[in-house]
């Protein structure tokens, strides 16, 4: 990726996210919900001007750089949207996990409230996130090559296409 490109994107804030499951509790690993997360990222692409430089999905988060004219709202939707299809799943497989996620009044809280955004405001910052993001699933053993790990943007075959490669 062109250095000019990352200046220009930092203009409309390119951002490090880090979604995080509740008590970082393991539910996306099973049950397609990590497809759940896919067609909520790409929906936002289509309809909503998110970009994706780059990302991983993991057990219990994901790791996201990316930018948007409104990327709060972005992720505002995403995690609200993603908690209704994932508490729906849930519930239809494991009731015992759902009930985890809910709070003394029975309201269900599947996400963390911080995402830990990080703004990107040059090219060493970036890559080193970027490296970050390739490289999580190799550190957790989950696979050996970052390329191999089907939920990241590491992943030439990934289902989710991204903004600029390196």
């Amino acid at each position: 990726m062109p250095i000019a490109h990352i200046s220009d994107a930092t203009k409309s804030g390119l951002y490090f996210i880090t979604p995080t499951v509740s008590n970082w509790y393991y539910v996306f690993d099973r049950y397609d919900r990590w497809q759940i997360l896919a067609d909520s990222l790409k929906f936002l692409q289509a309809n909503r001007g998110l970009e994706i430089h780059g990302f991983v999905f993991m057990l219990n988060h994901l790791h996201l750089i990316v930018q948007a004219p409104d990327v709060t709202a972005c992720i505002r939707d995403f995690k609200r949207h993603t908690a209704l299809q994932i508490r729906n799943s849930l519930e239809q497989y494991e009731p015992r996990v759902a009930d985890l996620f809910r709070d003394d009044s029975g309201q269900f809280h599947l996400w963390k409230t911080d995402n830990q955004p990080k703004l990107i405001e040059n090219s060493k910052f970036y890559l080193q996130k970027l490296n970050y993001i390739y490289n999580n699933p190799v550190r957790k053993g989950y696979v050996d090559q970052p390329q191999h790990w089907k939920w990241s943007s590491a992943n030439p075959n990934c289902p989710i296409k991204t903004t600029g490669q390196l």
